[in-house]
């Protein structure tokens, strides 16, 4: 059985995930030099999951002034 289209999400999960896989934790651990091969994959430590903000452009503001720059040269 196929799914509607309207359901379907293009690009997955965009947003930022608050609870990470088992594996993931591990990974991030290691990277850190908390966790060493042969411990015990059970009551791993915390590891905080950064969530990423993205500044807003200003195009409208940027674009005017552009134009207003290249108007004043024209003339």
């Amino acid at each position: 059985m196929t799914m509607d289209k309207s359901l379907r999400v293009s690009k997955g999960l965009i947003r930022a995930r608050s609870v990470l896989t088992r594996a993931e934790r591990i990974e991030r651990l290691k990277a850190a030099d908390r966790w060493q091969e042969g411990d015990s994959p059970l009551g791993l430590n915390k590891v905080r999951v950064y969530k990423l903000s993205l500044k807003k452009k200003k195009k409208k503001k940027e674009e005017e002034g552009e134009e207003a720059g290249t108007d004043k040269k024209k003339k």
